[in-house]
């Protein structure tokens, strides 16, 4: 796939984890000079990076950084089972392996998108003296109350995925039209061959469900993460993070939350009201503006010591 531009370089390489997948990576570089910091893509469910990031990574390059992206297991160019995951954490230690290879002496950020963004908040807590900050936009913190399953409809789930996992029964029609606003931007991802449209498996739908749920839970009683344990309790890296005001996939209270409980003494939040889950596939004002808070944060950051420290 030819992404080159006189500007930037634009790199592909398969590697296998530990379980034998090959997974798809890809790498957006400045052509003419080394870039001053590294960026690193944790993608949403579904999702993939080469095509669906491509405008971001180009942004972000001619700004004067490298960025760094995989396709989770089961999801883009990645082998496995289509949007299968069978054990979340699976996905943070194959991004940990793979992000964790190429630091090259660089600062490194995190650029987690919803599920992403639970990625993003497990890898600092996998290793929470590595990363220099995170960008998170519309994290997966919380699953929407308006979309979060009864307690008895969890306990069945659980109970179903210990005898079909795969079971593919949770369809998600229209979600391309919940979550992203403009008309054109919908076509360009309901074009995209990598971005998986079928129904999700129910261990997809469980795993996801039961990180959120963690997630929000350690938020509220700031203690580690069951499923990660580390001797931090609360998130410590400096982060952005942005929400959109009418998001109804996450919950935007509960990126507030994030800003309130989290231990790091760099912490912002940016809230954009009137703006739905994708905020980078708004209407082009609305994108500028989302995409002018990111790299000004990174600019502010780009030359301090690490984890934030003045």
């Amino acid at each position: 796939m030819d992404q080159h531009s006189d500007d930037i370089k634009y790199e592909e390489e398969f590697i296998v984890n530990c379980r034998g997948n090959k997974l798809f990576t890809c790498r957006w570089t400045p052509l003419n000079f080394q870039p001053k910091t590294l960026i690193f893509i944790c993608h949403g469910v579904a999702a993939e990076c080469s095509i669906s990031m491509r405008d971001a990574a180009a942004r972000l390059v001619r700004a004067g950084y490298g960025v760094y992206g995989i396709d989770h297991e089961g999801h883009g160019r990645s082998s496995g089972r289509r949007c299968y995951i069978p054990n979340f954490s699976d996905i943070v230690t194959d991004c940990s392996n793979y992000f964790m290879s190429i630091c090259g002496g660089k600062k490194r950020f995190l650029y987690g998108i919803s599920m992403g963004g639970s990625v993003a908040l497990l890898l600092q807590r996998k290793s929470p003296d590595y990363w220099d900050g995170a960008i998170l936009l519309a994290p997966m913190c919380k699953v929407s109350d308006d979309m979060k399953p009864h307690p008895i409809v969890v306990s069945a789930l659980t109970m179903i995925c210990a005898v079909a996992p795969s079971w593919r029964i949770i369809p998600t029609p229209d979600i391309i039209d919940k979550v992203c606003k403009d008309p054109e931007m919908r076509k360009e991802v309901s074009s995209n061959p990598y971005i998986y449209r079928g129904k999700l498996p129910l261990t997809t739908c469980h795993e996801v469900l039961m990180v959120s749920l963690d997630i929000e839970k350690n938020l509220n009683q700031a203690i580690p993460f069951r499923s990660l344990p580390c001797s931090e309790t609360t998130v410590t890296m400096p982060f952005l993070v942005l929400h959109g005001g009418d998001d109804i996939v996450t919950d935007p209270s509960v990126s507030q939350l994030l800003l309130e409980k989290a231990s790091s003494r760099d912490k912002n939040f940016k809230l954009y009201p009137g703006m739905w889950h994708a905020l980078t596939a708004e209407f082009p004002d609305d994108v500028e503006r989302v995409y002018s808070d990111i790299i000004t944060w990174l600019e502010e950051r780009a030359t301090c010591t690490a984890n934030g420290s003045e």
